[in-house]
């Protein structure tokens, strides 16, 4: 994406961010408060729910790109604010956009994009987190009702959204054959969450355990039959696509910060920055944020017609993105010395929240077997 290609976008995007969120981003973190609705309204008043989402519906109908910088701009300073963005436009929302019907289209979508309503995913459970095609959560159809029964694990947003997209086996065929995906309503008899879970990172985002005990919604709410699970991965990598923005803003973030702070601090009467070895680690930052910058524009300038990008160069980005933030946040904190292990200079809220966002999404080591399984063009069996 050329700088200038979006460059409105990202600087009404940005003055938000900042204005706006920027000063309670640090109390998000501190007290794991959410965004609440108002705020979120706000955004889809802005227009930011809807970008990557089709007219018809209340979207701006733009391309994948353009949602992506917004993402970008609100995840350098908020991370909770920027979840809200990234889940409306490269979330489960998507696969509602891209598989379901049009009925289901106009029933979901235009709620999600004002804001009024939210959408998660429940995917990962107790004993099937990377290996996905391991889950046991049922849903049974019978006499036009959907019956639903198990157990998601790790699910973000999850006890605050108004409705999940809840991976299931659809029918008794083994593995990914079973699998399909029907959305669930928060307040559905027989549906409760368990406590929020207290993470390392992502505050301000909350996680939380899905229990479905004999839940009944309607046939119509099946949004991918048995036998869809390829297709549901499909349009995950929409998903990662918003995943690898969110780690390379913090990456950008954490750049940007030490930057500053290495022209302002100084040791043994100079600048930081005028010391060799501070030099060389500032570059290191540069080189890996741009690396992953060109490998994320690379996949989404891989867009096709129908709105998805390239799996292999998805893998790439994500698992380039993911470990630069990891690497970038920590290089950050040992140039800001003891100031970076405080909270007032926000650099270890930034490592933190790195490491979140490369387990979500398929951790770096999938990636890895994914790009693997492209290059090559088979699958392996990770059972033997």
């Amino acid at each position: 994406m050329p700088n200038d290609e979006y460059a409105e976008v990202r600087r009404l995007a940005a003055q938000v961010a900042r204005d706006v969120y920027g000063p309670v981003a640090e109390e998000m973190d501190v007290n794991r408060t959410p965004v609440s609705r108002e705020q979120r309204m706000q955004l889809g008043e802005l227009g930011f729910l809807g970008i990557a989402h089709p007219e018809e519906y209340g979207g701006s109908g733009a391309p994948l790109a353009q949602a992506l910088v917004v993402v970008e701009e609100f995840a350098k300073v908020c991370r909770p604010a920027a979840f809200q963005i990234f889940e409306a436009n490269t979330g489960p929302a998507q696969v509602v956009n891209h598989l379901g019907t049009e009925e289901q289209k106009r029933r979901w979508l235009p709620a999600i994009i004002s804001g009024e309503r939210t959408m998660a995913v429940g995917i990962s459970e107790p004993d099937a987190g990377s290996a996905a095609t391991d889950m046991r959560t049922t849903a049974k159809v019978t006499n036009g009702t959907v019956v639903v029964n198990g157990n998601k694990r790790w699910i973000s947003n999850g006890g605050e959204a108004d409705q999940y997209v809840v991976y299931c086996r659809l029918s008794d065929a083994p593995g990914a054959k079973g699998i399909g995906a029907v959305v669930v309503d928060k307040g559905a008899p027989g549906f409760s969450f368990g406590a929020s879970e207290r993470l390392m990172g992502f505050r301000g985002i909350p996680s939380a355990d899905l229990y479905f005990d004999n839940v009944e919604v309607p046939e119509s709410n099946i949004i991918v039959p048995a036998g869809g699970f390829g297709r549901l991965f499909g349009v995950f990598s929409i998903e990662r696509m918003g995943n690898t923005t969110m780690s390379l803003a913090i990456g950008q973030a954490a750049l940007d910060r030490t930057l500053k702070y290495v022209e302002e601090r100084e040791q043994f009467g100079k600048p930081l920055i005028e010391f060799q070895s501070i030099q060389v680690m500032v570059a290191d930052m540069v080189l890996q944020v741009e690396a992953a910058r060109l490998l994320r524009d690379q996949a989404a300038a891989s867009v096709d017609a129908r709105g998805m990008p390239d799996a292999l160069k998805v893998s790439l980005a994500k698992c380039t993105a993911n470990e630069m933030a990891k690497r970038v946040t920590d290089l950050a904190m040992q140039i800001h010395g003891g100031n970076g292990y405080t909270e007032e200079y926000g650099i270890e809220r930034l490592h933190r929240d790195a490491h979140g966002w490369a387990i979500a999404g398929g951790t770096p080591t999938m990636q890895r077997i994914r790009i693997v399984s492209e290059v090559l063009g088979r699958k392996f069996d990770q059972r033997r």
